[in-house]
């Protein structure tokens, strides 16, 4: 069975840090690009950021750029999202997401291009 599986969620006041975690199991995900998304209340599910299969380039929403960092570990089938400087705009629901090809290509944010989602995890930030 494959599975994506979020951790390191939790609360933090503004302006301080979070290290989300996205573990996979069932298959190697180290030939998908991978992704982070996230869903407020009310909200529709927003990219994030997103990452190649090789780590060499990256993508940013333009809310969290300089903020987040998006890396992978290919030997650990595993997806960081380091979360710096947090503001409680950025409280939300986190997913991971494996998408179907090599590289995100133009349509990173579109959540159809994206094959495997994790269950979330509750990111909450206070002021």
């Amino acid at each position: 069975q494959v599975q994506l599986v979020e951790s390191g969620g939790g609360s933090v006041q503004a302006g301080g840090s979070l290290r989300l975690s996205c573990a996979a199991s069932g298959r190697t995900f180290s030939r998908n690009a991978m992704a982070w998304f996230r869903q407020a209340p009310g909200k529709e599910r927003e990219f994030v950021g997103a990452i190649t299969w090789s780590g060499g380039s990256t993508k940013y929403a333009d809310s969290v750029k300089g903020r987040f960092t998006i890396s992978r570990d290919n030997a650990k089938n595993t997806v960081y999202l380091q979360m710096n400087s947090v503001k409680p705009e950025d409280t939300a629901v986190y997913y991971c997401a494996a998408h179907r090809d090599l590289v995100y290509g133009l349509r990173y944010a579109n959540l159809n291009n994206y094959a495997y989602w994790g269950q979330g995890t509750q990111v909450t930030v206070s002021s």
